[in-house]
């Protein structure tokens, strides 16, 4: 079965951007970033909330268009609709049936995009198996949180842990439910 990755940047607070989706005090460039830049080639299939979907229309994306070229994309909204679309872009109802199906076809892990709000859902559905998170050395004192409003407690496993020069770290957990 695929796991589901949440591969997300975050600040020492949580935050995964501050208010009005303001993420310039995050690290955009350098080695973990060209990390993370080459981690997302190994996906073949990204899921998103609306909201995230939509933040891609400050840096150029179109309505209905795909925001990564090498995935397969998986909106999940109950009303998000488009005139025309990429065929390799399908809006899903907001079920955890249908993020069960996804994990059970044939592909790699699943990218999960951003959105602490979709994330604080399958969270408390017990569906994102790996927390990968691009720890910032600031911290932000309020805006999105990594898991949105989630009351969800559970115990993580650390995996991986690497630190850079600009004090960026990447580190990577299994979460045990």
């Amino acid at each position: 079965m695929r796991k589901i990755v949440y591969y997300v940047a975050t600040s020492i607070d949580g935050f995964i951007s501050g208010p009005n989706d303001d993420v310039s005090g995050f690290i955009h460039h350098g080695k973990a970033v060209d990390k993370y830049l080459s981690d997302l080639t190994t996906f073949d299939t990204v899921i998103m909330g609306r909201n995230t979907y939509e933040y891609g229309y400050k840096y150029g994306l179109k309505p209905g268009e795909i925001a990564y070229q090498n995935m397969t994309h998986f909106i999940f909204s109950d009303t998000l609709e488009f005139a025309e679309q990429s065929p390799n872009l399908h809006i899903k109802k907001l079920r955890i049936e249908e993020i069960q199906q996804l994990k059970q076809q044939s592909g790699t892990d699943i990218y999960l995009c951003g959105g602490g709000q979709f994330a604080g859902w399958l969270l408390e559905n017990e569906q994102i198996d790996i927390l990968k998170i691009k720890l910032n050395p600031l911290i932000l004192g309020t805006g999105v949180r990594l898991f949105g409003n989630s009351g969800k407690t559970c115990k993580t496993e650390l995996l991986e842990k690497e630190a850079y020069d600009d004090g960026l770290q990447l580190i990577t957990y299994k979460i045990l439910y």
